[in-house]
């Protein structure tokens, strides 16, 4: 590279971090459009609007019927934000939250009244006419009205179904006759459904008539019958935008839900977890990053300058990116750029070794970044694409939390391995080509002594099953003192919510600074959410379940350091925003992500045992880091699944480094009697990198949790044990696991 050309790079590196930044500090036009400002906050950071339902009629609904209702919901509020919650509220009523919504009538208008959708035969027993064009709207559509009342179609058996009968309803793109793209709704029927639809269908289209779709007081869509549908699979095509097929779809899709609901109340509500969690998280990272760039000057000298000043960028991107993709961001997704910023640090550090591997050799230092990006290229790859393939799993099989964690995350890890890649080389080849070329600025690496981690295999084991089985102990133990294995949060188990109306509108820092911290002491519980309703002096308080006293002790506190009206305080038992479903995608999903990485370990490395000694190094992680929930009993809530799937994340890639190492020297070291040493030498020589990189990782947890609000707080804690946890699995258990896999399944010789 021309000493012009890299001086021209670094000019324009830092027009774009100027640029970056203040896009990224103040954005773009009147509405600041790419700033952290305008980036989509979920409930926990930022509010929206919480719509109460109650269920109509006065007999007590059936508990099957509402978890239903509520799963059904939650599909078809995810569409506003995948981080909108539902859960049941009483009895009888259904709570809908939604972040980033300040308009409750619009969604109101757009959510429609779920219930009482019916397909009607366009012909009764009796060949009376059920329904028939009006005429047309202004925007040229048919209208159709019914000629007979709903009892009256019921009563001759014209309903053919009703909205339970059908599973889905999406918005698609579709092909006619003449290769024309059209748009329109693609049904799908529950087993029930398709029998009633086959028989329904068969006579209207021998008939030559049409089935109506019956909602909320008018037919929606009449579209006439083409042919017997008997798969249970149909489609409605029209004169649709996408705009119209994806209203009809959604209209639909919540018609068919087992109760019939009716609006209660709508409210705009502040974050859960106050605008304090926020602040404190900001301060945390800055403090962090700081911390990291100057570890990283001082440990790698002008490469970690180049590797500062590259994350510097990606971190400005990244806030951009966050705005432009509109993505949701919570508590969870803020661990998954955690584990996107330390596998971009991770990277940097495998080159840097690399190039001091090579430096070391006697090569030039042109020569050692060359090689060493060469070098480092696999690992950092199969560590980015294992973990990118699981993001992509969880992202579609996931639901709510677990998909804003997975959006956040695959736009991290791609964003880190351009920055690693491509920026951080140029950045390097630029300050070597205007004159810092000297090797002492780039370091070279010491020889070190081969620490024989194989030989301590037994003692390795011996700890994790220790560790493992001790949690299985404390669960035990909890369950029997507490009911309950684990300290479940209100998330998974439910809880109560108090509001409580003050005498005074007190802000969110005064309520998270002196009320949150009373509720604390009286509860015990160090995951209070909170929320302001606007307008009002209101305030809602949800924590985990309250038992009578608690909740006189809970007024009391109020009414006497507060002067809150004692008569407006109301307390109500609320259901888990976690329903069965969720837990059951959420375990799905993981369990594919699982597989799919464990086949592509297999494919690249050619050895189904490298997969499985990673796949095993992933359980045994999750198992410990559960140890720690049961032990110091942790508050377990959707930020504990958030958790999970980053130590899981992270472990991978940690292990993935070692493997490829690993997979390298045997090409020189190919005796049965060296593999113990080189596999000794492999995790050595990569030992810098499992050091640092987990240092850097813990020092943006830490600051999070030395800084962070209490939620925070249990937030931050079993993740900084699930980084040394997966630090430690990596280096001391997997490459004894794959040499012990070796022993007992060898692999077959080819004849």
């Amino acid at each position: 590279m021309k000493k012009s050309k890299a001086v021209i790079i670094l000019l324009v590196l830092v027009l774009l971090l100027g640029g970056f930044g203040y896009t990224a500090a103040v954005g773009i036009g009147a509405d600041g459009s790419g700033s952290a400002s305008s980036i989509n906050l979920g409930l926990d950071l930022e509010g929206g609007v919480s719509i109460t339902y109650q269920v109509v009629g006065d007999e007590e609904p059936d508990s099957e019927d509402m978890a239903d209702t509520i799963y059904k919901l939650q599909k078809r509020v995810e569409g506003y934000s995948t981080e909108a919650v539902v859960y049941q509220e009483g009895s009888n009523r259904i709570n809908i939250e939604i972040p980033g919504v300040s308009d409750a009538n619009a969604i109101l208008e757009e959510l429609g009244k779920p219930g009482s959708l019916y397909f009607i035969s366009q012909t009764g027993s009796d060949g009376s006419l059920n329904y028939q064009a009006v005429g047309t709207d202004e925007a040229g559509s048919i209208v159709w009205m019914l000629s007979k009342s709903i009892e009256e179609l019921e009563a001759d058996g014209s309903i053919v179904l009703v909205g339970t009968d059908v599973k889905d309803a999406q918005a698609v793109t579709l092909t006619d006759n003449m290769q024309n793209s059209q748009f329109g709704v693609s049904l799908s029927m529950t087993s029930e459904g398709t029998t009633k639809f086959a028989d329904a269908t068969t006579k209207a289209y021998q008939n030559g008539e049409s089935i109506a779709i019956y909602y909320d007081g008018k037919i929606i869509s009449a579209p006439n019958v083409q042919s017997a549908i008997t798969d249970g699979q149909a489609q409605i095509t029209g004169n649709f935008s996408y705009e119209e097929a994806q209203q009809l779809a959604s209209t639909i899709r919540i018609g068919g839900l087992k109760l019939e609901l009716e609006e209660l109340h709508s409210k705009i509500v502040g974050a859960q977890l106050g605008e304090t969690a926020i602040s404190t998280s900001i301060k945390a990272a800055a403090i962090g990053f700081v911390i990291i760039v100057v570890f990283m000057i001082a440990a790698y000298y002008i490469s970690g300058l180049a590797a500062s000043l590259a994350l510097a960028l990606y971190i400005e991107m990244m806030i951009i990116l966050l705005d432009a993709f509109e993505i949701t961001l919570t508590l969870p997704g803020i661990a998954g750029i955690i584990l996107s910023i330390g596998m971009a640090v991770d990277a940097n550090v495998i080159i840097f070794a690399r190039i001091r591997e090579e430096l070391a050799k006697g090569k030039t230092v042109k020569s050692a970044i060359d090689i060493g990006y060469k070098k480092a290229t696999s690992a950092i790859v199969d560590g980015n694409v294992t973990t990118l393939i699981a993001a992509a799993v969880l992202g579609v099989l996931g639901s709510g939390t677990v998909k804003g964690f997975a959006a956040t995350l695959a736009l991290g890890i791609v964003l880190s391995m351009f920055t690693a890649m491509v920026v951080t080389r140029l950045i390097m080849k630029a300050f070597y080509a205007i004159g810092i070329q000297n090797v002492k600025w780039y370091g070279i690496a010491k020889e070190k002594k081969a620490i024989n981690f194989v030989s301590k295999k037994n003692l390795f084991f011996g700890i994790s099953i220790a560790m493992i089985l001790a949690g299985f102990v404390f669960m035990g133990i909890n369950k029997v003192q507490t009911g309950g294995s684990l300290n479940y949060s209100l998330e998974f188990v439910g809880g109560t919510s108090t509001n409580v109306t003050f005498n005074e509108d007190m802000a969110l820092a005064d309520i998270d600074a002196n009320v949150v911290p009373l509720i604390e002491e009286i509860t015990g519980d160090g995951n209070v959410q909170t929320q302001k309703v606007e307008g009002t002096n209101e305030v809602i308080f949800k924590t985990r379940s309250l038992n009578t006293e608690e909740r006189e002790a809970f007024k009391t506190a109020m009414v006497d350091h507060f002067a809150a009206d004692a008569e407006k305080i109301t307390t109500e038992t609320i259901s888990s925003t976690i329903s069965s479903e969720m837990k059951t995608d959420a375990i799905i999903a993981v369990v594919v992500a699982t597989l799919c990485m464990l086949v592509y370990i297999w494919l690249r490395f050619k050895d189904i045992r490298f997969g499985a000694s990673s796949v095993l190094a992933l359980i045994h992680d999750v198992l410990v880091v559960l140890t720690f929930y049961a032990i110091v009993k942790v508050s377990v809530g959707t930020t504990f699944i958030a958790c999970m799937l980053t130590i899981v994340g992270y472990s991978v890639n940690a292990t993935i480094v070692i493997f490829d190492r690993i997979r390298e020297n045997m090409q020189n070291m190919g005796r049965k009697e060296e593999l113990a040493a080189m596999v000794n030498e492999s995790i050595t020589q990569t030992l810098s990198r499992s050091i640092f990189t987990s240092l850097t990782t813990f020092v943006m947890v830490a600051s999070l949790y030395i800084f962070g609000v209490s939620s925070v707080k249990e937030f931050a804690l079993p993740l900084m044990a699930g980084i040394l946890c997966g630090t430690y699995s990596s280096v001391c258990i997997t490459g004894a696991l794959w040499l012990v896999l070796r022993k007992v399944f060898p692999q077959k010789k080819q004849a």
